[in-house]
């Protein structure tokens, strides 16, 4: 919340007149997704696996709706609501996809391997979700849902032709679709040559650069940023990591990233530990989840790779981002808390046999 309000105070206060205008919505966003991941930790993940495909469905109708009736900002058509009460259903579309994902995989078997009953439904599925982000457009979540994919689609045992398939095919889709919108393009310029247009396409990302530098190893000071007066645009959302650099400088940055790596760790070894298929594929997407879409962020911001629009996770502001982050931990601690009991729901839910990461051995 103070990364939120530091980096949004300045655009609310020129906006709506109330420099508390973001920070009042984050707060209210989060504290519903604070009471929704206590109340999914609590619960047995394992319930969730008899919602999936009516999960997917809502998710589906939900996607279909924001392209008739959505409601339009930024020329991009990626909500639904009215007036303040408004929902991105992109967001919330990350764990929905999981959750079936996980669900189908874990179902599939060995038979993933197969062109008829593995990969080819897998590539009808994801595209089909891929698409109707794509129509939004949406190019950064679309990415994330890829990295979730794939790498859960590898988990649940692919084959190596499967994934070399996926990932030329991957690539190359990428490649077409970041030129052919005009702001795509201009984005992929000032990542290749921002010095060349200072004040057009590379302004967002110099001036991300000169915010970082400007705080050094240890900032300008909370609240003293220079670059949130309009220097960076949007700088409450997908630029807030150059906001902390120049307030809290190395100090705060690099143990930010540290955090990032260590829930990156703890996440991938509650994979590893999960006793069934289904907890395994479900912390392995949310894992990627946010370990991709920090990568893309902060990758952006610091000019490793072109700028993607997508937030930073806990730290933007974006109530939807948020609240599903939340969800997902939510579902990420269930599995931690319950993947490694012996009885409750696990006795009438036979365990699967594990195809790719070694099952732990369970306790006497």
């Amino acid at each position: 919340m103070v990364a939120v309000y530091s980096s949004s105070f300045v655009i609310a206060l020129a906006k709506f007149g109330d420099p508390y205008y973001f920070v009042i919505r984050q707060a209210i966003w989060g504290a519903m997704g604070v009471i929704l991941l206590v109340a999914l930790a609590r619960t047995d993940y394992r319930r969730l696996r008899p919602l999936a495909v009516p999960i997917m469905v809502l998710t589906i109708g939900a996607l279909l709706a924001v392209l008739v009736v959505g409601v339009e900002g930024g020329g991009a058509r990626r909500w639904l609501g009215v007036g303040e009460l408004t929902v991105q259903p992109a967001e919330f579309a990350k764990l929905a996809v999981i959750i079936y994902l996980a669900a189908w995989l874990a179902s599939k078997g060995e038979s993933v391997r197969s062109l008829e009953h593995g990969l080819m439904p897998f590539v009808i599925i994801i595209g089909a979700v891929s698409v109707l982000i794509m129509l939004q457009p949406n190019l950064g979540t679309t990415v994330i849902i890829l990295a979730i994919t794939v790498t859960m689609f590898w988990v649940a045992g692919a084959s190596f032709l499967q994934m070399l398939a996926l990932g030329v095919t991957g690539l190359g889709s990428l490649a077409v679709l970041a030129t052919m919108a005009g702001y795509r393009a201009d984005r992929l310029s000032a990542f290749f040559s921002a010095e060349t247009d200072p004040l057009g396409n590379g302004f967002q990302t110099l001036q991300s650069l000169i915010a970082i530098g400007n705080g050094g190893i240890h900032g300008l000071g909370l609240g003293a940023s220079r670059a949130k007066f309009f220097y960076i645009p949007e700088s409450h959302t997908d630029g807030v990591f150059a906001i902390i650099g120049e307030e809290m400088g190395l100090l705060a940055t690099i143990p930010l990233l540290l955090l990032y790596m260590i829930l990156m760790f703890r996440g991938f070894q509650v994979a590893r530990r999960a006793r069934d298929d289904f907890g395994q594929l479900i912390a392995t997407g949310i894992t990627t989840w946010i370990t991709a879409q920090a990568l893309l962020n902060i990758g952006g911001i610091t000019r490793v790779i072109p700028l993607t629009g997508v937030p930073l996770p806990f730290l933007s502001y974006g109530s939807n981002a948020l609240a599903a982050v939340l969800l997902a931990m939510g579902v990420l601690i269930s599995i931690s808390r319950y993947g490694n009991d012996r009885g409750g729901y696990m006795d009438s839910h036979p365990v699967e046999k594990r195809r790719v990461v070694k099952k732990r051995e369970p306790r006497s």
